[in-house]
């Protein structure tokens, strides 16, 4: 297999792990678990693939994703009781899923296209739209709502992969660098709280007051 899908892979199942850690603290049964680890390990290649007209979508051209959800899903289901604390370690799969999957959606966004733009956009609804579907589907605060960097960190890590491959850097290091820059800005938002400045405005007027 190719390091590019070596990557995919792991993207999915890192997604698929934190679905069913979200299926965990919800206590739901086990087609519950199932259905989390599915919906978030292929959503955002999902919508990836609808946008690019690559159809049918990844999951159906190779059904072993799903397997690959399930199976995570399942392991998941019999040894989450065992975590001392589920959501730290969702938070932090996820954080490893999004640094894979912001440079595999680049790398797909690439190829489809060409287009360097078109790859980071590719790459960061990739990495992000899973985990808003695991958050929504959860009633869990959005890990968007969360003051730490986020959406950034996939920004940086699927700009720098497409600069360096637009480079021509060897696809390895190209990913490589990639993958390292997402994480590195994530896992510091993570430890340290980084956080990008945020939109600061007088408070709104009550609509009474507008007419």
């Amino acid at each position: 297999m190719s390091f590019l899908l070596y990557l995919d892979y792991a993207g999915v199942a890192l997604f698929a792990a934190t679905g069913a850690l979200a299926a965990s603290r919800k206590q739901l049964d086990i087609i519950g678990f199932l259905f989390f680890a599915i919906v978030t390990g292929t959503g955002g290649g999902t919508v990836r693939d609808i946008i690019l007209g690559r159809l049918p979508v990844f999951w159906v051209i190779n059904p072993s994703y799903i397997v690959i959800c399930c199976m995570i899903g399942l392991v998941v289901f019999f040894t989450a009781h065992l975590l001392e604390s589920r959501y730290k370690l969702l938070i932090w799969l996820d954080a490893i899923g999004l640094s894979a999957y912001c440079v595999m959606g680049a790398a797909k966004g690439m190829a489809a296209t060409g287009s360097a733009t078109i790859a980071i956009v590719t790459g960061v609804l990739t990495a992000t739209l899973g985990g808003v579907l695991r958050d929504l589907l959860a009633n869990e605060p959005s890990v968007l709502l969360r003051p730490e960097i986020y959406i950034t960190a996939a920004l940086i890590g699927a700009s720098v992969f497409t600069g360096a491959y637009m480079l021509s850097a060897p696809l390895y290091w190209a990913s490589a660098g990639g993958v390292l820059a997402a994480f590195l800005v994530r896992a510091g938002a993570l430890y340290f709280g980084w956080t990008v400045p945020t939109h600061h405005h007088r408070a709104g007027r009550h609509p009474d007051d507008v007419l």
